[in-house]
């Protein structure tokens, strides 16, 4: 009797893909550079380097979300004109130093987000659209 060959039966086990190292610096190279975008008088660049601390799980979370990169790029600069208008609010009121900056961030993302200067309806409702999916970020609980 001859042995019959039999081909291999095709595996329906999906291999793992290497999944590509993102690294924030694709979407946002500028972003240590930020705090002193921001900056109208020097005691702005503390404030403006804790916010970036605040933005980058934030920003990490976006980049591993699977999203598209220019969704991406839209909610990184977003995120600038957020910081942006922060700093503008502690210079236009003074006493909003002494309070956290991860307050007037959650604060600044609350409700849709501030109000930015000059910017189209579409641009608003981006902007919108980043201060909510910020804000849900925020409210998780710590892993």
């Amino acid at each position: 009797m001859a042995a019959v060959k039999r081909k291999a039966k095709p595996t329906t086990v999906r291999q793992p893909t290497a999944v590509p190292q993102l690294d924030l610096r694709l979407y946002c190279q500028d972003l240590e550079d930020w705090p002193r975008s921001w900056m109208g008088v020097p005691e702005d660049l503390v404030p403006g380097q804790r916010m970036v601390a605040c933005f980058r799980p934030f920003l990490d979370q976006l980049i591993h979300s699977g999203l598209a990169r220019k969704t991406i790029r839209k909610h990184v600069d977003n995120l600038w004109i957020l910081g942006g208008e922060i700093i503008r609010d502690l210079n236009q009121d003074p006493s909003l130093r002494k309070r956290s900056v991860e307050d007037l961030v959650f604060e600044g993302v609350d409700g849709g987000g501030l109000l930015p200067y000059h910017h189209s309806e579409d641009d608003l409702r981006s902007f919108e659209s980043t201060c909510r999916k910020f804000r849900r970020f925020l409210e998780q609980p710590p892993r």
